[in-house]
């Protein structure tokens, strides 16, 4: 049976190695599979309620647990106490994380003068995200102002009872959670969440109005026809669909033959591939990638083996160099470079409309591969 992992998924069970539920899958944009009486593991009584149309659904828990703060020391529930706290618990290479993020900084500045506190909890899905270096450089280069805690061992994930990236924690000035988003949109309904909550709070003068943000590159949003193409791992703990007429010979360089994909989601390598736990990584110059895709957008999360030193790329769709349909991260002669471990957008066309055959040459060896995400 196919367990379908994805990065707004219940990621617990992989953290654990334990088993996950059958065909888990991403949430439908706009979705919330989680009931409105959580059962949360923190206790509420009733006389905390607030009365409102908001519910309360537990107690801000401690964020405890977690290592390294950027952009501020370390805070805690009982200091912000009189704040409103929108907690953000994303992971910096996942797709669905990105795409919000021009609203939670439109958020975090609109009104961070109206009493509101935007925290960020950064909870890994791969090794290179608990590189504190690595976080800080994500964090820089996305512009986000507001804290953010390194979340490496998933402590404050657990506190909160959490099991997908991105979610979305709206928690009112007496310190209790009286709202939650998983997954992306609805992002109107989320600003009148934390508007209501500093009326509450007896804020006066709170900006009115709901804001338009217009994400670029990795974190534009996605297109409205959704992308039949599913996220697809490489590293042989998650990885599904790989054509090849070779045995994969895990966590050992060996030659890839290659193959051409027939079906959407099928990929195949080419050249001299180390198969590994959650990635791909190049031995040689020369190796390929080829996928079929049925999507507008196509990213892959990339990294080079050795810090400092880039990896050259090439990525042609149906054979052909991608021109005016290449991505944020590749030219018109689908030209680029690996410069650190991050997603990178490879292909974004004008529209999503039919099957596509995706292949990305590394002119150089030591690149390394993980997931395909699609928009």
């Amino acid at each position: 049976m196919r367990l379908l992992l994805n990065c707004c998924v219940a990621a617990s069970f992989l953290i654990h190695g334990l088993s996950g539920p059958a065909n888990a899958q991403a949430l439908p944009r706009g979705v919330d599979a989680t009931p409105t009486n959580v059962a949360w593991p923190f206790g509420v009584s009733a006389a905390d309620a607030t009365p409102g149309r908001l519910g309360v659904e537990g107690r801000f828990p401690k964020m405890t647990g977690g290592g390294e703060w950027i952009n501020s020391p370390p805070l805690t529930p009982e200091g912000l106490r009189g704040k409103v706290v929108l907690v953000n618990v994303w992971t910096y290479s996942c797709i669905n994380s990105l795409r919000p993020l021009p609203f939670v900084r439109a958020w975090a500045e609109k009104y961070r003068n109206a009493g509101l506190v935007t925290i960020g909890v950064h909870s890994p899905e791969f090794a290179f995200e608990k590189v504190p270096a690595n976080v800080r450089r994500a964090v820089a280069d996305m512009h986000i102002a507001y804290p953010v805690v390194l979340d490496n061992d998933f402590a404050i994930w657990h506190a909160f009872g959490n099991q997908y990236w991105p979610a979305f924690y709206f928690i009112d000035a007496k310190g209790l959670i009286r709202h939650h988003r998983f997954g992306e949109e609805q992002y109107g309904q989320s600003e009148r969440v934390l508007q209501q909550l500093r009326a509450e709070a007896g804020a006066r003068n709170i900006p009115a109005g709901l804001v338009t943000a217009a994400g670029v590159g990795i974190e534009a949003p996605p297109s409205a026809v959704v992308a039949r193409s599913e996220e697809t791992y490489l590293g042989y703990a998650q990885a599904t669909s790989l054509v090849s007429p070779d045995r994969v010979t895990p966590d050992r360089a060996r030659l890839y033959r290659g193959a051409v994909p027939a079906r959407i989601d099928e990929w195949s390598l080419a050249g001299a591939w180390s198969v590994e736990r959650e990635r791909v990584v190049l031995a040689e110059p020369g190796g390929r990638i080829t996928y079929r895709f049925h999507a507008r957008d196509l990213h892959l999360v990339l990294g080079p083996t050795d810090a400092g030193k880039p990896v050259r790329f090439r990525v042609s769709v149906d054979g052909k160099p991608p021109l005016s349909d290449h991505g944020w991260d590749t030219d018109a002669q689908g030209n680029g470079a690996i410069d650190g471990h991050r997603l990178y957008q490879l292909v974004r066309q004008a529209e999503n409309g039919k099957d596509r055959l995706f292949e990305i040459e590394f002119l150089d060896a030591g690149a390394q591969a993980y997931v395909f995400t699609f928009g």
